[in-house]
């Protein structure tokens, strides 16, 4: 691939600042500098692009780019927005005192990820509010967070998909030095930083990229809106505008992982994907760096060439969420069966989930009215991410219900266990680990009143066939923001404390034991009970054996199970009062001939360890 240059406006240092945009059918831009001094500077137009160097053009001056004379255009690769999306963008110096230099990123089957909305996370809402946190975070075990996107979207209400500035931290939150300073805050604590990024689609309000280029496909659509161009005419401009931004974010902002949205609606149909090329450009720069960075993608496709590599026609990614294990657990749990859940509710389609990690592999899906998906057999399990709960799959209910709303407290510590017991990639949405009870609903800030109806309009008629009929809180009002601001101090009171501290328990297991750190599908079996809804579940490493024992059921129930010869020690048992449950069932150790019969307590996770011979 070319040498990529900068896109937008570089700060250079001593007042000196690089412009560079990409307009190919413009014939001519000049940047509008607004302040310190007013004042029209032309740019030189050289192939499909307008640049200069300028000279006397200091941090935080505000500019526009006036396109032949006419429109006048915030910069498309802005760095920052200061009077949000249809302002003036503003230069920045993004030289900051990194202070990790040693840093080297994580192997990717050590990540245990933290989802957070920045805006909801605290009161305060900004990047440094995070910061007090981080500790906590690292004592719970988590050793990665990802923060839902930060590009510019419309005013401050946001989950962030909405952005229409790629390159534009969120003003809002901080701006760019305030995520400079959270990305160092973590790598202090060795903690990597996961960013949200949306290559599909951009938003609505204050989209002017139109204006510069075509960036927007006319033969795709995204349920979100305009497609962009990908695999079109003049679709090599819009692949370095994110390519660069990929960079962009690794380069300035020290960023160890992309998370990359809803890649199912990145319509490319070319010989050399786009997806292809972005991880092949993420390798090239792994290898420069010298430290872990990685692609994680989002698709609901089930489509293992995602993350095949590019030898056997694979896209490259390093891993992917897996929706199917939420669905297959989250369906035990509750019991629901609208919209994609009708596809789900039996214990062995969780048991394949644990075995393979995909379960629709080809076979006939209810919802889509067709087969659905490939196999994720041959794929490592850290490849693929698994969670109770997401920002999707909470946000995306009617009145954004968390599963501490939708179960019990024995429910919570069963689905808390098998995530993270999982040999998979686990993630746990900010305030989980504690069992907040405020929601997560969906949320907007736009200031077009037309916008905004559409909108309530549209999310209206989504959940028409999906949940039930009433009325949806309402995306525009503040109050709905604010009844998703977490409240952490339930954290220090009664079972959320109980849950957290179990929480830290699993994660701590998961990270001690042998046999829970080999993360291989060759050591582990895995058998289902479907009458009794019980799955028994071995994994194994070297001289280590364990035993997951899982009982979804809502009564006791006593089973004989094949269990290897030898002594078990219990190692967690979620029903144990210790963890506010009604007493295990079990003793602290088992002896085994073979098969043993057992009584499993109601919803309840049980771990046993053994030594193997070998």
């Amino acid at each position: 691939m070319k040498k990529l240059l900068p896109l937008g406006a570089q700060y250079l240092g001593d007042s000196q600042c690089f412009f560079r945009v990409w307009a190919p059918l413009i014939s001519k831009v000049e940047v509008h500098l607004l302040s310190p001094k007013e004042k029209i500077i032309p740019l030189v137009k050289d192939g499909e692009y307008h640049q200069a160097l300028v000279a006397d053009i200091p941090p935080g001056a505000l500019y526009f780019f006036v396109l032949d004379g006419e429109k006048e255009r915030p910069d498309p690769a802005s760095r920052f927005q200061p009077q949000s999306v249809h302002g003036p963008s503003q230069i920045v110096d993004l030289r900051f005192p990194w202070a990790d230099k040693e840093w080297r990123g994580l192997p990717l089957p050590d990540y245990i990820i933290y989802e957070i909305h920045v805006g909801t996370f605290t009161k305060t809402g900004t990047f440094s509010a995070i910061i007090p946190y981080l500790e906590n975070l690292q004592e719970l075990g988590v050793t990665a967070i990802e923060l839902m996107p930060v590009a510019q979207f419309p005013g401050t209400r946001n989950w962030g998909y909405d952005g229409v500035y790629p390159f534009a931290v969120q003003n809002s939150y901080g701006g760019p030095p305030e995520l400079q300073k959270l990305v160092n805050a973590c790598h202090q604590l060795g903690l990597a930083v996961i960013l949200d990024v949306v290559y599909n689609h951009l938003g609505p309000e204050g989209n002017y990229l139109r204006d510069f280029a075509p960036y927007f496909a006319d033969r795709y659509r995204t349920p979100w809106g305009e497609a962009l161009n990908f695999d079109g005419p003049y679709s090599d401009g819009v692949r370095e505008f994110f390519f660069a931004n990929a960079l962009y974010w690794i380069r300035e902002f020290h960023i160890d992982a992309l998370r990359l949205d809803a890649l199912h609606a990145v319509y490319d149909f070319s010989a050399q994907p786009f997806l292809q090329e972005l991880a092949n450009l993420i390798k090239e720069q792994r290898a420069r760096e010298k430290r872990e960075i990685y692609l994680i993608g989002e698709s609901d496709l089930n489509d293992r060439r995602l993350v095949q590599n590019k030898e056997v026609g694979g896209y490259g990614l390093d891993a992917l969420g897996n929706d199917d294990f939420h669905h297959a657990l989250h369906t035990l749990l509750t019991g629901e069966k609208r919209g994609y859940y009708q596809d789900f509710g039996k214990i062995e389609q969780l048991a394949k989930a644990f075995a393979e990690g995909f379960v629709y592999t080809g076979q006939y899906s209810s919802f889509r009215r067709r087969r659905h998906g490939s196999s994720s057999q041959d794929l490592p399990p850290w490849r693929l991410v698994v969670f109770s709960q997401n920002h999707d799959q909470i946000g995306n209910r009617p009145w954004g219900e968390r599963l501490s709303q939708l179960v019990n407290f024995e429910q919570l510590k069963l689905a808390a266990g098998v995530v993270l017991l999982s040999p998979f990639i686990p993630l746990i949405f900010m305030g989980e680990e504690y069992g907040e009870t405020a929601p997560f609903l969906y949320f907007i800030s736009h200031t077009d009143p037309d916008l905004v109806a559409q909108v309530k309009k549209g999310r209206q008629k989504e959940f028409a066939d999906f949940f039930i009929e009433g009325e949806i809180p309402d995306p525009y009002l503040e109050e709905t923001f604010q009844k998703c601001w977490l409240n952490h101090e339930l954290r220090f009171q009664g079972e959320h404390k109980v849950l957290w501290l179990y929480y830290r328990e699993l994660i701590k297991l998961r990270r001690t034991l042998p046999s829970l750190k080999n993360l291989a599908k060759e050591n582990m079996q895995i058998k289902a009970w479907a009458a009794e809804k019980i799955l028994l579940w071995r994994r194994w490493a070297e001289k280590e054996e364990a035993l997951l024992l899982i009982n979804f059921g809502s009564t006791p129930n006593e089973v004989n199970l094949p269990i290897p010869s030898g002594t078990w020690e219990k190692k967690l048992d979620s029903a144990a009062e210790i963890w506010h449950g009604k007493g295990s069932s079990l003793p602290a150790y088992l002896a085994s001939s073979g098969t043993i019969s057992l009584k499993l307590s109601p919803q309840s996770l049980t771990l046993l360890v053994r030594q193997r011979e070998i």
